[in-house]
């Protein structure tokens, strides 16, 4: 089992910033992936960005070109920098990971991004 902690979210305004920090531990081996989904009130969960185990990377066309997904592997730690943001930003942002060839998927508890003037 994976355990995935995130921080970071809060209120930004409108064209600002914020970062957030998934931090794994537990059975982290053979982790395949980590990354962000979002969901806002009354929409379905979606892609927000994810980095595979040899640092490929994918993005949600709605944030392409404003965030950023990174990580530190001594860390264990995943990071979402998220710029330029706007009001459709606003969501509850988990963190993921995926593993083994099973593909076991295991969620943070989910952080609250506010992006409001």
């Amino acid at each position: 089992q994976v355990q995935l902690v995130e921080s970071g979210g809060g209120l930004a305004q409108p064209g600002g910033s914020l970062r957030l920090s998934c931090a794994a531990s537990g059975s982290i081996a053979s982790i395949n992936a980590m990354g962000w989904y979002r969901q806002a009130p009354g929409k379905d969960r979606e892609l927000v960005a994810r980095i595979t185990s040899g640092g490929s990377t994918n993005y949600g066309d709605s944030v392409k070109g404003r965030f950023t997904i990174s990580r530190d592997s001594a860390k264990n730690t995943v990071y979402l920098q998220m710029d330029s943001l706007k009001s459709e930003d606003t969501a509850v942002y988990y963190c993921y990971s995926r593993k083994g060839l099973a593909n076991t998927w295991n969620w943070g508890q989910g952080t609250q991004v506010t992006v409001s003037s």
